[in-house]
């Protein structure tokens, strides 16, 4: 299958791609978790029908929250390598138009080296996928060291995805707890990794964030400081600073696609350091494409968001 002819001019990279087997599927329900009515009938050819309509060449797939961890360690082991084996396998089946990010039965360190280690000299993965949160603790929880050490050792990339933790669900009636708790975990994530020193004590991860970090350019002030006046944010940032870690980052438009947000985004981080996100199935692709296209970005600044920086990231993709 082939992108159309109206499309294949922006040959998209998308970070932020979800997926089901059909067995993770229904261990879903067996959690009463459900899977919700997106994936109904879901199969790759659906997957690709959608991403020929936005122009996206290849999707990095994931599952989305609550991954595989379900406070059981075989269970979680088990469910990982079944649901890395078929995404491994439409990586495959579908050559070039799909890439995996490995699942990892975190908090489970032990499991977790154990399933990067088959994820990447096995499935030949390209990266992880980690949510922002485990059991209350963060990424930048010293829990999580072994791990993140091994991820710099091999230069890896970290996909987050967040979710809304035990404390704060359903706080507001009719609101879904996605719509405020998503973006505040990632947000979460971000600052545990700086102000635990876990970004300094492991530099050669490239982590990506979704949801355009999610509130973290509202919060920019308060945790920068001065740094994060008008006078220095247009200013090359001071070497391992936390807005140079900040700008060390990348961050996906999944959701986020709209003027207000982008052009906050690009001035916190700059333009390079965001990639497209399509958030499939939970968004429609070509809807998130078209908000791009109104956010007041240049045609270069598309260009490497649709393709371009991911590109830089993931080299098995650069001439895709």
């Amino acid at each position: 299958m082939k992108l159309s002819a109206q499309n294949t001019d922006r040959r998209i990279i998308d970070v932020h791609q979800h997926y089901v087997s059909p067995d993770y599927l229904a261990l879903l329900g067996r959690k009463h978790l459900g899977g919700g009515p997106q994936w109904k009938d879901y199969t790759p050819a659906r997957n690709l029908a959608d991403m020929d309509k936005a122009g996206i060449a290849t999707s990095m797939i994931s599952p989305t929250a609550p991954s595989v961890w379900f406070g059981d360690v075989e269970e979680s082991r088990k469910a990982a390598r079944e649901v890395n084996e078929y995404g491994a396998k439409m990586a495959s089946d579908y050559k070039g138009r799909f890439g995996l990010f490995t699942s990892l039965p975190v908090p489970d360190v032990d499991g977790s080296l154990k399933e990067l280690e088959y994820g990447f000299d096995t499935l030949k993965a390209e990266g992880v996928a980690m949510l922002t949160s485990y059991d209350n603790k963060w990424l930048g929880d010293k829990a999580f060291a072994p791990l993140f050490d091994e991820l710099n050792r091999r230069k890896a990339v970290v996909y987050t995805h967040p979710l809304a933790i035990a404390c704060c669900t359903n706080l507001i009636q009719g609101v879904q707890s996605q719509i405020a708790e998503y973006p505040a975990d990632t947000t979460r994530a971000i600052l545990s990794l700086i102000a635990s020193g876990a970004v300094t004590r492991c530099p050669d991860i490239k982590f990506i964030f979704s949801h355009a970090g999610g509130t973290l350019v509202s919060i920019a002030g308060r945790f920068l400081g001065p740094a994060g006046n008008g006078d220095n944010i247009t200013k090359p940032a001071e070497p391992n600073s936390r807005l140079a870690q900040l700008r060390g980052f990348y961050y996906d438009t999944a959701q986020s696609t709209n003027p207000v947000l982008m052009q906050s985004l690009k001035m916190l981080v700059g333009a390079s350091q965001i990639v497209y996100g399509s958030d499939f199935p939970f968004a429609n692709p070509a809807a998130q494409v078209t908000g791009l296209e109104s956010s007041g970005l240049s045609p270069a600044e598309r260009r490497g968001i649709y393709r371009e920086n991911a590109a830089k990231l993931l080299p098995a993709h650069r001439s895709a």
